[in-house]
């Protein structure tokens, strides 16, 4: 790479981590640290355990990101030294050093800028996902169980905690819905993109004469709810029935009816926890995945009537949004953004980050 062309691909490179750092304001992010520092630090933090997982989540999130922000930043100074270098001492190896470190930088900040996109209302909270099987029989109960694990080996990639509030267990293989919560800052706005029909198309396991079977599940993604939300639920609209939880559950779980099923009669929507063996546990948990329903519902309401002021019709994307081919040739592909990868399996094991950075990028292309 010549000289003139390095110099000003790093130019290039500082402008944009400039760009960054402008828009995380890392002045107002230490400001924040320090603040949730000095409440991480108080005797009595651990009195309200709810309100302190929160403040210690926040920080440590606030501090990785600073970090490695910083990090980048410094990345690109180094690069400057390391091209100079490498041409004062006609280096080959060191210009390989430094070629291979100035492609592994650009992917870095490809991927810090996907996370400047993330502005909207809600995209800053945690995510509740819930996962259901459509139409393909057992084969698309058994998807929407591959689809869960995906999901958790994702969080579980990024080091971030998980807690499945409810499965459905289907009666051959796989389950028919689940929804699981993932607990992390930006959890939602990273997540939403996933929102909408994935389909897969493979050899059926379950079909004794090896045809290829079709098969769909749905993926819904919401914010999880906060006290300031003020989602209002009259309990007289409510229906609660109590039952015995199904499926895989260790001791006490299958011997109590603990598990709980909410029906909001005036939308229909219904709820269902049974991940823990309190009665009252089990509502509660529910009660928040109806709250995070129902705003997510006033959220679509509202964004209906932009829609209509604007007169664009809502231009829905949600619907059929990825395919998963593994017969008669092995890929994955985004409907949307077009983006795709040859090994199914890598994704179905949580490789997923290309797919929600290009989907990140392509729904900030939709709002302009």
């Amino acid at each position: 790479m010549a000289v003139v062309d390095v110099s000003e691909e790093l130019k290039s490179l500082s402008s944009t981590m400039g760009s960054i750092e402008s828009v995380l304001d890392l002045d107002r992010m230490r400001a924040d640290i320090a603040v949730l520092e000095e409440q991480a630090a108080a005797p009595s933090l651990w009195d309200d355990p709810e309100a302190a997982q929160k403040i210690t989540s926040r920080l440590s999130h606030l501090q990785a990101e600073l970090r490695k922000t910083e990090a980048l930043r410094a990345r690109i100074d180094d690069l400057g030294v390391l091209f100079e270098l490498a041409e004062a001492e006609d280096d080959a190896d060191t210009l390989a050093e430094a070629e291979t470190e100035l492609a592994a930088v650009r992917k870095a900040l490809d991927e810090m800028e996907v996370r400047t996109l993330l502005s909207g209302e809600y995209d800053e909270r945690e995510a509740l996902v819930n996962i259901r099987a459509e139409a393909g029989g057992v084969d698309a109960s058994d998807f929407a169980e591959r689809l869960q694990r995906m999901y958790m080996r994702w969080a579980e990639r990024h080091g971030y905690a998980t807690e499945i509030y409810e499965t459905s267990y289907a009666e051959e293989a796989g389950i028919k819905s689940t929804t699981f919560v993932v607990k992390a800052p930006y959890a939602y706005g990273t997540l939403s993109v996933e929102q909408g029909t994935h389909r897969l198309v493979r050899i059926s396991p379950f079909d004794n004469q090896g045809r290829r079977q079709t098969s769909f599940a749905g993926v819904e993604v919401l914010p999880v709810v906060e006290q300031s939300d003020h989602v209002e639920i009259d309990e007289t609209e409510l229906r609660v029935d109590v039952y015995r939880a199904s499926g895989p559950g260790g001791q006490g779980v299958n011997t109590t009816d603990s598990a709980v099923r909410i029906t909001h009669i005036p939308t229909g929507i219904v709820v269902s926890c049974q991940n823990e063996r309190s009665q009252i546990q089990n509502k509660a948990s529910a009660m928040n995945v109806l709250q995070a329903k129902l705003l997510e519902r006033r959220r679509q309401e509202e964004q209906a009537r932009m829609d209509a002021l604007k007169g664009d019709g809502g231009n829905s994307w949600g619907n059929q949004m990825r395919s998963y081919v593994l017969h008669p040739y092995q890929m994955v592909k985004d409907l949307r953004t077009e983006f795709e990868v040859g090994n199914p399996q890598a994704v179905l094991d949580g490789e997923i980050d290309g797919f929600l950075e290009a989907a990140i990028r392509w729904r900030r292309r939709q709002e302009k």
